[in-house]
Parts: structure tokens; C-alpha cells; sequence
């Protein structure tokens, strides 16, 4: 059976796009990883990465080859872990990629718990809108909100909620534009956009079970609903956004549903990860009590 060092050089050079980078991260000499991958582009025989001094690519065939090495890399790291519950305290490095407001709330809920009973476990944060790549990035846990669950072959989803979401403006936005009586009227008003196309266009439906697209011309237009919140906050213009995200500022009065009887096009909230099959006993313990905690907080908020 051949080293499954090989298999480590390998993933690492094409994580860290370079050999020059995969040798500062793993400590192995850059001579040594690109004998070692050579070896075993001929062991296979197949080339894996193309180099020269100017550029570095990853074949297709590397492409493929480099997911089934990360594949087997999760199981000999889940087979340690196993062995770990049983002889000793689990430990471990936990990457978790979130969204920004309530989803990191969430994450901070659970934390504090978490690390009292797993006093040897690290938790490494990655805060942001930016879609992550699972497997090149290490990602061991991601929490989307998508309209369309994520499709992608080799992911496993959690599903977690169903969100709705409604047209709101502040109450000052509201006095100095006049109230939205009808979807016509959104063509004329400012409004905040939830990506940056121009136009865009909200999917709107009735309680009947109707639709009607809005096309429209954001002043503002962001893929971070926290920005969009605090815009809508602001009087900026008119935004379309999670109805459990807003719903403190529902009752406060801070906005006010602008369009009641439209509904925006759901979304769901979900957990994304690789494989239930050699999962790490950390990770699946902090999957299932992230995936009650945002329950917990977007129940609440409904």
C-alpha cells in the first residue's frame, strides 16, 4: 500500500497553490514535496499538477484526484478522533464559516458550552457573505441561507428553517416619500438591493398564491443583510429582507412592513458539510448543537 504521506504532499501542494507555500505550511522541504509528488504522478501514472516557474495548475485529472485525497485524509484525522473519545480528551482545530448577524449570534451561543465540555477543541471562526469552498478551504461546517439548497455532489445539508421574507421601510422613510400602496409604487422610491445586479428584480407573492416581479434600480445594493438592515434603519430606501432577521425592529416599531400581503421568495437556512461518514466526533457534536441553537434563536425571532 503506498504512504499515505504522499497523499498529504499532495493535498498540501494544491491547497496551498505552490510548493514553495505548501513547504512554509507543513515544514516538509520544498526538494522533498516535489520528488515525492512526482513519484507519485508516476506511480499512477498520470500527470497531477502542471509547474513552471511562472505558473502553477492542477490538472483535471489532479482536480479529481485531490478530492478523494482530502476524502481520505478526513478519515485517517476521523479514525484518530474516534480513538480519542475513547482513550482520552477529544481535541481538535473546528472550522466554521457563518453569515454575519443572527447566524453568528448563534455560533456565540453555543461556544461557551461547547469548549467547558471540550476543553482541548479549537474553534476557528470565518465571518462573512463570501460563498466558501468547503474542500479547498477546510471548512468543516457552513451556515448558508440560500433560496435553493445548495446542490453541490459531495455536500451533506442540515436543514434548519424555512425564512419569509417582507418589503420594509423605517416610519421616517415612510412620512417623507408617502406610504406604498401598491407594487407600482416601488419603481418610483429608493431602494435597497440584496446583490450587486443592476437592475434588479424581487420575486414577489400574494397571499392568493400569485407572483409579480419587481424590477427596480437599487441607490444601495449589498449581499450583507446586516448592511441592508442598518440601511433600512437609516430611512436610505426600501429593502426586502428575512422577516425573523428584522423582527426586534417589527416590534419596535424601528420598521414597518411596507407591502402587507407580499411575501419576498423564502429561504432557507441550512448547515453544509461534507459527510456525516468519518466525521470528526467534535465536528458532528458542534453540527448538532449549532443546528439547535439557530433554531432556537430564529424561532424566537419569528
Amino acid at each position: 500500500m503506498h504512504s499515505l504521506d504522499d497523499f498529504a504532499y499532495f493535498a498540501a501542494v494544491v491547497r496551498n497553490r505552490g510548493f514553495a507555500a505548501a513547504s512554509r505550511d507543513t515544514g516538509v522541504p520544498k526538494s522533498k514535496l516535489s520528488r515525492r509528488v512526482r513519484e507519485l504522478e508516476d506511480r499512477i501514472g498520470a500527470r497531477l499538477l502542471e509547474r513552471s516557474t511562472r505558473r502553477f495548475e492542477v490538472t483535471e485529472v489532479g482536480e479529481a484526484f485531490y478530492k478523494h485525497c482530502e476524502n481520505a485524509l478526513a478519515e485517517v484525522r476521523a479514525a484518530e478522533e474516534v480513538a480519542q473519545f475513547y482513550v482520552g480528551e477529544p481535541r481538535g482545530l473546528l472550522r466554521v464559516s457563518t453569515p454575519p448577524g443572527l447566524c453568528v449570534d448563534a455560533v456565540a451561543a453555543v461556544l461557551p458550552g461547547f469548549l467547558a465540555d471540550y476543553p482541548q477543541a479549537r474553534v476557528q471562526l470565518s465571518v462573512g457573505m463570501r460563498r466558501v469552498d468547503i474542500i479547498a478551504e477546510r471548512i468543516d461546517i457552513a451556515v448558508r441561507v440560500r433560496t435553493r439548497l445548495d446542490t453541490d455532489a459531495d455536500m451533506m445539508i442540515k436543514r434548519v428553517a424555512q425564512l419569509s421574507s417582507i418589503v420594509v421601510a423605517s416610519p421616517a422613510f415612510l412620512e417623507r416619500h408617502g406610504p406604498i400602496s401598491s407594487l407600482a409604487d416601488l419603481a418610483r422610491l429608493p431602494t435597497i438591493g440584496n446583490n450587486n445586479a443592476a437592475p434588479e428584480s424581487w420575486l414577489l407573492s400574494a397571499r392568493d398564491g400569485s407572483t409579480r416581479t419587481v424590477t427596480h434600480e437599487p441607490v444601495v445594493a449589498s449581499n450583507d443583510l446586516h448592511l441592508n438592515r442598518l440601511s433600512a434603519l437609516s430611512g436610505v430606501g426600501v429593502a426586502l429582507l428575512p422577516e425573523e432577521v428584522i423582527r426586534a425592529d417589527l416590534d419596535a416599531g424601528r420598521l414597518v412592513n411596507a407591502l402587507p400581503g407580499w411575501n419576498g421568495e423564502g429561504g432557507v437556512l441550512h448547515l453544509l458539510f461534507t459527510s456525516r461518514r468519518g466525521m470528526l466526533p467534535l465536528v458532528r457534536i458542534f453540527l448538532d448543537r449549532l443546528a439547535q441553537s439557530l433554531s432556537d434563536i430564529f424561532q424566537t425571532n419569528r
